[in-house]
C-alpha cells in the first residue's frame, strides 16, 4: 500500500497533525513508527488501518483484511471474550465455527483461555489487552497495525506477540507498530518511520532488510515438516498461507514453509481432529529447496 502526500488534521483550518507523508508498506514488511508524545504516531497508524481518512493526499492499495489494536481498547462490551472474537471473525468473513475455533486458539496462545466465557467488562486490564490483541489477529490479516499493543500484557504474552509479529511478516503480511520500548523487535524492522514536530515524517529502510522472495534477494530460512495423518485425512485448515504442501498417497503430509511460521503449522497439526503425528521438523538448505521447487501445491 502507498500513502501519497498524505496529510491529516482534525478540523478545517486546524493544525496539521501529519502532512506530506509519502510511505510505501510492502507485503512481508515490518514497519516501526517512532516519535515523541503527541507527534502524530497514532494518527499515522489510524490512517494505515483505515480508521481515519486523510485530509489531504491519498492512500492506495490498502489490504482488505486488516487488524488493528488501538492505544486504548474499549473493553466494556456486553459480550464474553470468545463471543466478541467470534463476532469479529464472522464480520471478517469466517463461518461461526471457524471464528470460534480461531478465537479460542488465540486466547489459548496468549494464556487467556480461562476467560473465554467471561464478559469483557469483567476482565482485568491485562486480560482485556490479550483479547484486544487476539481480535486483531482473527482472520489472519494482511495488514496488522499495533498501537502500544504490548502495554498491559504480562511478559509471556509480550513474548508471544513478538513471535506472532515475526510470523505474520514471514507469512507475507505487513505489520506496522508503535511501542515505547526501544528494544522491542530490535534489529527486525525493515522500515523505520520517524514522526517529527510539525507532522513531517522521515522514512529509513534497514541497511540489512529482511530478504523477500521474488525480488532477486535470498529467501528467508525455510523448514520442512513431515507428518502422518489418519487414512483419508485431508490437509488441516489454518495452516500458514506461506506453507506449500504435498499429501502423499500413504498419508504423509510434507510441508515447506518459512521457519518463522513453523510453530504455527505445528500447533495446527497437533490440534487437528483427527490429529497428525509429526515425524520430523528440519531446516532446509537453499540448494535442497531449489531442487524440490516443483514438489508442492
Amino acid at each position: 500500500m502507498r500513502l501519497e502526500s498524505v496529510g491529516r488534521r482534525y478540523r478545517t483550518g486546524g493544525p496539521w497533525v501529519l502532512r506530506g507523508v509519502d510511505l510505501e508498506v510492502r507485503a512481508g514488511t515490518l514497519v516501526r513508527v517512532e516519535g515523541g508524545n503527541g507527534s502524530g504516531k497514532s494518527t499515522l497508524l489510524r490512517l494505515l488501518a483505515g480508521i481515519d481518512a486523510p485530509s489531504a493526499g491519498r492512500v492506495r492499495g490498502r489490504p482488505r483484511r486488516r487488524g488493528y489494536v488501538p492505544e486504548r481498547f474499549p473493553a466494556a462490551l456486553p459480550l464474553t471474550a470468545l463471543g466478541y472474537l467470534t463476532h469479529l471473525g464472522r464480520v471478517r468473513g469466517l463461518s461461526s465455527r471457524e471464528a470460534a475455533r480461531e478465537g479460542a486458539a488465540w486466547l489459548e496462545r496468549f494464556g487467556a483461555q480461562q476467560y473465554a466465557a467471561t464478559r469483557m467488562r469483567e476482565l482485568s486490564k491485562g486480560s482485556a489487552q490479550k483479547v484486544a490483541v487476539a481480535q486483531a489477529l482473527v482472520g489472519r490479516p494482511d495488514l496488522l497495525v499495533l498501537d502500544e499493543a504490548w502495554t498491559g500484557l504480562d511478559q509471556p504474552a509480550r513474548e508471544v506477540l513478538d513471535s506472532v509479529v515475526r510470523e505474520r511478516v514471514a507469512e507475507g503480511g505487513a505489520v506496522a507498530f508503535v511501542d515505547h520500548d526501544p528494544a522491542r523487535l530490535a534489529g527486525t524492522p525493515d522500515v523505520t518511520v520517524r514522526v517529527a514536530a510539525g507532522g513531517r515524517v522521515a522514512v529509513a529502510e534497514a541497511g540489512a532488510a529482511v530478504a523477500r522472495p521474488g525480488n532477486g534477494a535470498r529467501r528467508p530460512p525455510m523448514t520442512r515438516i513431515e507428518a502422518l495423518g489418519a487414512p483419508g485425512a485431508g490437509v488441516p485448515d489454518g495452516l500458514p498461507g506461506s506453507a506449500r504442501w504435498r499429501l502423499a498417497p500413504d498419508g504423509r503430509l510434507l510441508l515447506t514453509l518459512p521457519s518463522a511460521a513453523s510453530d504455527t503449522a505445528l500447533r495446527v497439526l497437533l490440534a487437528a481432529r483427527p490429529g497428525w503425528h509429526v515425524r520430523s521438523v528440519r531446516p532446509l538448505a537453499e540448494r535442497e529447496l531449489a531442487e524440490r521447487e516443483g514438489d508442492f501445491a
